[in-house]
C-alpha cells in the first residue's frame, strides 16, 4: 500500500442524481448532463435509482435546488433507502453541509465523483501523486464537515484514496501534505521534461479526445501495443508514448488522458505535466465519437479545453470514429430526397457536412471493426512528412 493511499474493496451503491435547469441552460442540455453524471456514477461503481431536475432563476445558494425540491428528495431518499446523492454541479462548502444536514447521507459533486474515479484509475506512482494533490486541494476548504454522519467510515465512491486515509485529519496535516505533493510532482516534472527532450529529431503526435471517444484502442492498432482500453470514462490516465512507424516514417504517438465537461481545475493544474504532451505535440489527432448523439458538442468542449492549453496553432486531423454504430437522419449532397434514421456508407460520409469541418484533414474510421485505418495512416503519414519538413529543411530522408 502507497503511503497516503488506502485500497478500498469495491462497493455497490445505489444513487440519485441532481441538476437544475437555469435561463442560461436549456432543459435539453440539463438533461444530457444528468445522462453523462449516471455515465460518471455508473463508471465509479453506482447505480442510478432516480434523477430529479429543477428550472430554477438562480442555483439555490443554501440548497442548490430549492426547499419544495430538497424535501422531496429527503422523502425519496428515506422511502428508497438511498445512501448518496450525487449533484451536477460543484457545492460549495457551506451548500455541501446545509444539504448533508438535511438529507442525512451521503453528497457528492460532480467534481468530487471525477476525482474518485481518477484515485481509482490511477496506476504509475505518477498519476497517484497527481490525483492525491487534486483531491487533497478539493477536501481543503470542506474539511469541516467531516463526514459527521458516517461514523463507521464504510468507504465507498467519493472515499477512496486520500478522501479515506485523511478524512479525520486537521487542516495543518492536510496543507503539510499538499506541499509534499505539490514538490514531488515538481520533481516528476523535470524527470518527464528531461525524458521529452531526449526524444531526440521525432516529431510528436498526440490523440486528444473526450473521455471514453476510442483514443486507447486507436493507439493500439496504429503503435501494434496493447494500451488498456475499456467502455468506460477515463480508463486511461497514465500517459502512454509509443514510437511508430508508417512506410518509413517514424514518429512518436502519444495517448492522452480523456476531457470532459466540467474537469475540476485542480485536476487541470495537477495533471499539467501529462497535458504537457499536448503543449509539445507538433501534430494532434482529434478523436470524435460520431456514434453520440451531442458529439458536436464533445468536440466544442476539447477545442476550448486545447485553447486553454495552448494557445499555438498547431495541424489537428479530425478522426470520427465509431461509424459502425452511427445512426442520423443526414442530408447528402446532391440528393435532396429526406433520408430516414439508418446507417450510412463511408461515400456517404466523406460527401456529409462533418467532412468539413473546421476546415482540416478528415477521416472517417470504426477502429473497433478496424474500418478504413489504411485512410488514416496515410492522412498521418501525409500530416507528418509534412511537419518534418518544415522543421527539418535540409535533411532530404523522406524526399
Amino acid at each position: 500500500m502507497q503511503e497516503g493511499h488506502v485500497t478500498v474493496d469495491a462497493v455497490e451503491e445505489n444513487c440519485i442524481l441532481v441538476g437544475v435547469i437555469t435561463p442560461s441552460l436549456k432543459e435539453e442540455t440539463a438533461l444530457e448532463y444528468l445522462d453523462e453524471l449516471e455515465f460518471l456514477a455508473e463508471t465509479a461503481g453506482a447505480t442510478t435509482i432516480k434523477k430529479f431536475l429543477q428550472k430554477l432563476p438562480m442555483i439555490h445558494p443554501r440548497t442548490f435546488v430549492g426547499t419544495g425540491k430538497l424535501q422531496e428528495i429527503k422523502e425519496f431518499i428515506k422511502e428508497h433507502s438511498i445512501e448518496l446523492v450525487i449533484f451536477d454541479d460543484e457545492l460549495t462548502p457551506s451548500q455541501l453541509r446545509n444539504i448533508e444536514r438535511e438529507l442525512e447521507c451521503k453528497i457528492l459533486d460532480r467534481n468530487i465523483l471525477i476525482l474518485d474515479i481518477f484515485a481509482s484509475r490511477a496506476r504509475s506512482s505518477h498519476a497517484k501523486t497527481q490525483v492525491e494533490l487534486a483531491q487533497l486541494q478539493y477536501m481543503l476548504p470542506r474539511l469541516t464537515r467531516l463526514w459527521t454522519h458516517l461514523e463507521r467510515q464504510k468507504g465507498g465512491i467519493g472515499l477512496r484514496g486520500p478522501g479515506e486515509s485523511q478524512i479525520e485529519s486537521d487542516r495543518r496535516i492536510i496543507q503539510t501534505r499538499i506541499s509534499l505533493m505539490k514538490e514531488k510532482l515538481k520533481e516528476i516534472d523535470k524527470q518527464m521534461s528531461i525524458q521529452r527532450g531526449n526524444r531526440g529529431q521525432l516529431v510528436r503526435v498526440a490523440l486528444v479526445g473526450y473521455t471514453n471517444v476510442g483514443k486507447s484502442t486507436i493507439m493500439n492498432l496504429l503503435s501494434k501495443s496493447d494500451v488498456f482500453a475499456e467502455n468506460k470514462l477515463f480508463a486511461t490516465l497514465d500517459t502512454t508514448v509509443r514510437k511508430v512507424v508508417i512506410e518509413n516514417l517514424p514518429f512518436l504517438l502519444t495517448d492522452t488522458v480523456g476531457f470532459i465537461r466540467k474537469l475540476p481545475h485542480q485536476l487541470v493544474e495537477s495533471f499539467k505535466s501529462t497535458l504537457d504532451e499536448v503543449r509539445e505535440a507538433d501534430l494532434l489527432i482529434h478523436i470524435i465519437d460520431i456514434s453520440h448523439p451531442n458529439f458536436e458538442d464533445q468536440y466544442n468542449v476539447v477545442n476550448e479545453t486545447l485553447n486553454e492549453l495552448d494557445k499555438t496553432e498547431k495541424p489537428v486531423i479530425l478522426v470520427f470514429n465509431k461509424i459502425d454504430a452511427y445512426k442520423a437522419v443526414e442530408q447528402i449532397e446532391d440528393d435532396p430526397n429526406p433520408r430516414k434514421e439508418e446507417n450510412f456508407s463511408l461515400e456517404e460520409l466523406k460527401k456529409s457536412w462533418m467532412a468539413k469541418m473546421n476546415n482540416t484533414n478528415c477521416v472517417f474510421i470504426s477502429a473497433q471493426d478496424k474500418e478504413n485505418i489504411e485512410e488514416l495512416k496515410t492522412v498521418i503519414y501525409e500530416e507528418v512528412k509534412r511537419v518534418f519538413k518544415i522543421r527539418y529543411p535540409y535533411n532530404n530522408f523522406l524526399y
